[in-house]
């Protein structure tokens, strides 16, 4: 399986239970992060290492992604391009950022990647980028030029023999269904805390945005997995982050799955997927 990000933390905040899940049944994962994360900020106060990440935060975002790699025991690449940051007022963007590059150059490397490991399943955003961030929408660019061109022996003949990959999937692990789901667990395990008022006006927004999932990956056994993977980021990612606003067994008794949408595939689709790999073992 190969998962494509756009910064380093992006991992672990979108399919990180997922991919610790599918290394516990022996399935390799690979993920790649499309930028260094240079241009975004510290975001926890209490960071340890603030020192350093003011020196040198692509240093330090390098250090987080190679201990949350290990806490998920999965491969991991560097596609080699500088984060893009948000657009400017103008709406431009810094030159040779990795928004700013042409998606037909930036998707070479990311054929070689896949030419050379072979998965049978590639995750990546859809095409809004889960939010509007300009790497968030070229990651799903490049990710989607590189699935169909690793499968054309015409299409970057240098990068090594054509591979099909037989699945694309799109990340929708923060939609409404989820959270109404957790939201009703907290009101009855917990009616007056104060995340209700704050988890109500997030769904009032969240219900407006469709859910387009296909696939309930059942990871709930490895949401520790997840927060550890995201507390490895502890540049970006704070001890009261919302990321850990309710409990993982409320999560768990809730909605104990993480969910994407089956974009492309070569194999018959599965109503009601479990799994990303579905219907891949019939063809082989």
């Amino acid at each position: 399986m190969l998962s494509v990000h756009a910064h380093p933390d992006d991992e672990s905040s979108k399919g990180a239970a997922t991919n610790a899940y599918y290394r516990s049944r022996g399935v390799e994962v690979m993920v790649v992060s499309c930028t260094g994360g240079e241009r975004g900020d510290i975001l926890n106060p209490e960071l340890e290492a603030t020192a350093m990440g003011e020196r040198d935060l692509a240093g330090l975002r390098r250090r987080e992604m190679a201990e949350a790699a290990r806490i998920m025991d999965i491969q991991h690449r560097w596609l080699g391009y500088t984060d893009s940051g948000m657009r400017r007022e103008d709406g431009s963007l810094p030159l040779n950022s990795f928004a700013a590059i042409p998606v037909a150059v930036s998707a070479e490397p990311l054929v070689r990647i896949i030419r050379e490991y072979k998965p049978q399943v590639m995750v990546t955003y859809d095409e809004n980028g889960g939010y509007p961030h300009p790497d968030h929408v070229r990651c799903h660019e490049v990710s989607v030029a590189a699935f169909e061109a690793a499968a054309d022996a015409s299409a970057y003949p240098d990068a090594g023999p054509a591979w099909q990959v037989s699945k694309l999937y799109y990340d929708h692990i923060f939609n409404a269904e989820r959270m109404q789901a957790n939201f009703d667990q907290l009101l009855k395990q917990e009616p007056d805390s104060p995340l209700v008022e704050q988890m109500s006006e997030m769904l009032s927004w969240m219900k407006e945005r469709p859910n387009r999932s296909t696939t309930h990956v059942p990871a709930g056994d490895f949401f520790e997995v997840r927060d550890a993977a995201l507390r490895a980021h502890a540049s970006q990612v704070a001890a009261d982050s919302s990321f850990f606003f309710w409990s993982n067994d409320l999560q768990r008794a809730a909605w104990p799955y993480e969910d994407f949408e089956r974009a492309r595939s070569i194999v018959p689709p599965i109503a009601n997927e479990s799994d990303l790999f579905a219907g891949i073992e019939d063809t082989e």
